[in-house]
């Protein structure tokens, strides 16, 4: 029998990955997770909670340090003495974050072989590109959501038996998912949301020009050209320090009572049923691209985050100044790009996703020491 850690440091990660931790353990393999960084923090909603709710108590907590270098630094350190201590025979890790390159390190340093979910994506706008091509090339399997990403992690050099197509987890996770209805959702929230809504989610662009701050007042600004739209809020991520954002959204929810209000993070379940309510989703989060179009609403995606990221006709990109993206909430609301919408047509979509995964964990070799080779094209 495996035993499998898996490392997640924020909601977004667990979100995605708290059903494979359910069919891996259903499946006969022991599950230990990793709660780190921002699922230890108050602000961010002390969201380690939801993954004692979901059945699983945390075989190590990594609280964040003083700042991103901080909690690099501390993730790999707590991560080398959290496998030391469970010893599993693979870890599995998600996405693009800053500190799990620092995970994938222990594990390699350790001689446990490192399961890399979402490999090959491009966002051109945040750094996350480097940090998932160095989690790539620190992984043995690699299991992608699309055929184009996993064609770009074959160029890297991977094993093409290693790299699987899999279709992208949270769109598994959207159509299995029980939701709640709309009332309960409302009555979860605080606010009731109205003819029409929004859900709202932005993060720094951390290569781009304008700072989170920067980039938050022309959203909010953006949004008061829209008085008759309601507006759910979810925090930015720690990737730079998220304070003075979290002050403008709730000064902003303060003078508009009844429009807006901020939940630091609505989990999955919430979070799934609020795209089945809302009329649009706004930000630059990768979900805006990778799920939403399979809730059969629009997206719009501001700014340079994710330039660069495959997306499905019902994402609406758009710049970042107040104009653009007013513009661009026009057009999401708009008959026309509902229709298109609807059609939730979705390059990440794949029936099977679940059990391909489940699949390539408990099948694919994942030995002790893996030897990376260069497989040439």
């Amino acid at each position: 029998m495996r035993r499998i850690a898996i490392v997640s440091s924020t909601r977004a990660d667990w979100g995605l990955l708290s059903p494979l931790a359910s069919a891996l353990r259903e499946g006969g393999l022991e599950v230990g997770v990793i709660a780190a960084n921002m699922h230890l923090s108050q602000a961010a909603g002390h969201t380690v909670d939801e993954i004692r709710a979901d059945g699983f108590e945390p075989v190590a907590e990594i609280a964040p340090g003083a700042d991103q270098v901080a909690t690099a630094a501390e993730t790999m350190a707590g991560v080398g003495k959290a496998l030391e201590a469970y010893e599993p025979d693979a870890v599995v890790i998600l996405g693009d974050r800053y500190e799990m390159p620092g995970a994938a390190v222990a594990a390699v340093i350790l001689g446990i072989p490192v399961v890399h979910i979402a490999g090959g994506a491009v966002s051109e706008g945040a750094f996350d590109d480097s940090f998932r091509h160095v989690l790539t090339k620190l992984a043995t399997l690699h299991l992608v959501e699309t055929d184009e990403n996993r064609q770009r992690v074959i160029q890297m050099g991977e094993d093409t038996e290693m790299v699987v197509a899999t279709g992208a987890i949270g769109v598994y996770n959207l159509f299995n998912t029980p939701s709640l209805s709309r009332p309960d959702l409302e009555k979860s929230i605080g606010m009731d949301l109205g003819e029409r809504s929004l859900l709202v989610t932005l993060h720094a662009a951390t290569l781009g020009k304008l700072s989170l701050e920067e980039q938050m007042a022309e959203l909010l600004a953006a949004l008061d050209s829209h008085p008759e739209v309601k507006v759910i809020f979810t925090s930015p991520n720690n990737d730079t320090d998220p304070r003075k954002a979290l002050e403008m959204i709730e000064a902003w929810c303060s003078s508009h009572p009844g429009r807006g209000v901020l939940v630091p993070s609505l989990g999955r379940v919430r979070y799934l049923s609020a795209l089945k309510c809302v009329d649009a989703v706004v930000g630059n989060s990768s979900s805006g691209l990778v799920e939403v179009p399979s809730a059969g609403i629009p997206t719009v995606d501001i700014g340079e985050r994710q330039q660069g990221r495959l997306a499905g006709p019902s994402v609406i990109r758009c710049g970042s100044s107040k104009g653009e993206i007013s513009e661009a909430i026009t057009k999401a609301l708009s008959p026309e790009m509902k229709a298109i919408a609807a059609k939730r047509e979705n390059p990440y979509s794949r029936p099977d996703t679940l059990s391909l995964m489940v699949d390539a964990i408990t099948s694919k070799p994942l030995p002790r020491f893996p030897k990376k080779k260069f497989h040439y094209v």
